[in-house]
Formats: C-alpha cells, sequence, structure tokens
C-alpha cells in the first residue's frame, strides 16, 4: 500500500534493522513495552508475539485503525491513537511495575519526547528504552563533556540515563528515504539526582541556565542568571576553573557548584526555570 507520507514519517524498511532494534531491547516475556510511533507495524509485528503486553501508541488517524485492524486478533497488543506528549505514561505501566520503551522518534520533537521519558524515568516508571532518533541528535545525547556536541541535552539525558550508542542506519534504511542518518540509542533510566545530593527541579533549572549561552563561560551565565559575583566567588569549588564553560565539565562539579549555591540562606530572585 502506497500512502502519501505526513507527520514527518519515514518507515523503516531495512528487514536486518528492524529486528536488530526489537532484538536490543532484550527479553520482554514478562515485561509492558510501549511502542511511539509503529507506524507501518515494522518493528510491532516482531514485538507482538514476544511481549507480556504491547501498547503503540500512534498518531495518525489512518495508520492507528489500519494497527487496530491488523493485530485485533492478539490480546496482548493495544493500539492507542494519540500524541505521546499528550498520552499519560503512569496509566499504561503496571501497578508497581515498569515499562519499557521502544521507537523511532520523530525528528521535529525527538527533544520533547526525551524529556518526557526522562521524567517518567525518575519517576520509576520505565526501565529502559531503544529509541531511534536523527544521528545528530543522538551524538548530543551521549556525547561527553569537553566534546562540540556535549550540552543541555547531554547532560539532561546523562543525569537521567546511562545512554548506549547502539547502531547507525544510512537514508536507504526507510522509505521515503530521508536527508539524515539515523542512530539507534539504548537508555537505561538510572536518575543520578539522590547520588548527587541534589532536588531534580532545582538542578535541572541550574542546568539550564548553566547552558543559556553556549558562548559564554559559566560564572557569566550564571551570574545572567541572577546570581551575584560575591555568592558565586563564595561558593565556586576549586575543582572548577574559574573561565569553565559549562560543556567542559561532567555532572559531578556540577552538582558541586550547585549543592555550594544553594546551601547559601540567599537565593537570587530571577533564579528561576526557564
Amino acid at each position: 500500500m502506497k500512502r502519501k507520507p505526513k507527520l514527518g514519517q519515514n518507515f523503516l524498511v531495512d528487514d536486518r534493522a528492524r529486528h536488530a532494534i526489537a532484538d536490543a531491547l532484550g527479553d520482554v516475556s514478562q515485561r509492558t513495552v510501549i511502542e511511539i510511533g509503529p507506524g507501518r507495524g515494522a518493528i510491532t509485528e516482531i514485538l507482538a508475539p514476544r511481549a507480556g503486553r504491547l501498547i503503540a501508541l500512534e498518531l495518525d488517524r489512518e495508520l492507528a485503525p489500519a494497527l487496530a485492524q491488523r493485530f485485533s486478533g492478539q490480546s496482548k497488543v493495544e493500539i492507542v491513537e494519540i500524541d505521546v506528549l499528550r498520552a499519560d505514561l503512569s496509566t499504561l505501566v503496571p501497578p508497581g511495575g515498569t515499562a519499557d520503551v521502544i521507537g523511532n522518534l520523530p525528528y521535529y520533537i525527538t527533544s520533547d519526547i526525551l524529556l518526557k521519558l526522562f521524567t517518567a524515568g525518575s519517576a520509576g516508571l520505565l526501565s529502559r528504552a531503544v529509541v531511534m532518533m536523527q544521528r545528530e541528535v543522538a551524538d548530543r545525547v551521549s556525547a561527553s563533556p569537553g566534546v562540540r556536541d556535549y550540552g543541555l541535552l547531554s547532560a539532561t539525558a546523562q543525569m537521567n540515563a546511562r545512554v548506549d550508542h547502539l547502531f547507525t542506519l544510512p537514508p536507504s534504511a526507510f522509505s521515503p528515504p530521508p536527508e539524515v542518518y539515523s542512530t539507534v540509542l539504548r537508555l537505561h533510566f538510572a536518575p543520578r539526582f539522590a547520588e548527587l545530593g541534589v532536588d531534580a527541579t532545582g538542578f535541572d533549572a541550574f542546568l539550564k541556565q548553566s547552558f543559556a549561552q553556549k558562548r559564554k563561560t559559566l560564572e557569566n551565565n550564571l551570574r545572567a542568571a541572577g546570581y551575584s559575583s560575591s555568592k558565586l566567588a563564595v561558593s565556586w569549588p576549586t575543582v572548577i576553573p574559574r573561565q569553565a564553560r559549562a560543556e567542559s565539565l561532567g555532572l559531578e562539579p556540577m552538582a558541586e557548584l550547585y549543592r555550594a549555591l544553594t546551601s547559601q540562606a540567599e537565593a537570587p530572585s530571577s533564579c528561576t526555570a526557564q
């Protein structure tokens, strides 16, 4: 069946690739799996007999009913016509348990979906995810401090999950072929907020302030966020050079600075999440 792609859709047609993506999730026989954007069901049909329960979230008004009809005879498979960003993931996870996620994330909302998954992971709803995205975005998610691609998305991702870079697919693996390469990542949700002694809401806001302008030093970004020079001077850890930029620093020294700043009695009035 030929159809005009919409919603930025590029359908996975490489048979070896779709099996490799499904296999990367591991044994799901006793697991609830949430699939984001099943499209024509390339991965859905592999997971349907494997998963303890498979819930596929599809926004497309033509694809969703077609998938529902196709898998209507399989009681463990549920097709939900919904925008993943509007879905309440807590209602899809078994009580007292966790779910796994798999999907080819739409390029234009990849970051938004990742942030939603990190929030769910921090809430103890998700265990792992195998997700495909534009290669450039995947490089940012998995980048290490000190390299060009490291930034707010990298720090946020690595604060919430262990990131495994699995493999990259060429445009020819899709129909129609996109103009970019796509990379598959595996995320093991393991929030580090308690480990690093920081609160999630405050530290997330602090990271946004720290990476606000990439060309500025960390100190200048924080001054712009409302921290006074005297407060920064008193709180500044010796492990952080005064001219350092946020992208050169790992999460540990960033958390050390945040703890020192928040331990001060007076917080900057304009220091809010952006």
